[in-house]
């Protein structure tokens, strides 16, 4: 018997801001049909998704992603990652 695998979706990232004095990366991202506004301070480990519809989805894979690359993140940056999950 073999599991099921989730489906994979890709999810898009635009940075649109950045301050490493207020310690804070401002951005998008869409997957599917949804889009979000996020706001991660990277100091305090806290990231801010707007609107909440279909927030619980990206929430993690978002997190993620950022802890992954801050460092390489750059305003005006196009990024993208892959999401396991049923969107």
């Amino acid at each position: 018997m073999s599991a099921k695998r989730l489906p994979e979706t890709t999810a898009h990232v635009r940075i649109t801001g950045q301050s490493w004095q207020q310690g804070k990366i401002e951005g998008e991202v869409k997957a599917a049909s949804y889009e979000w506004q996020f706001q991660w301070r990277f100091r305090q480990g806290n990231l801010k998704i707007q609107p909440s519809l279909g927030r619980a989805l990206i929430v993690e894979p978002l997190s993620r992603f950022l802890e992954r690359s801050d460092y390489q993140l750059e305003p005006g940056g196009d990024y993208e990652f892959t999401v396991r999950a049923e969107f």
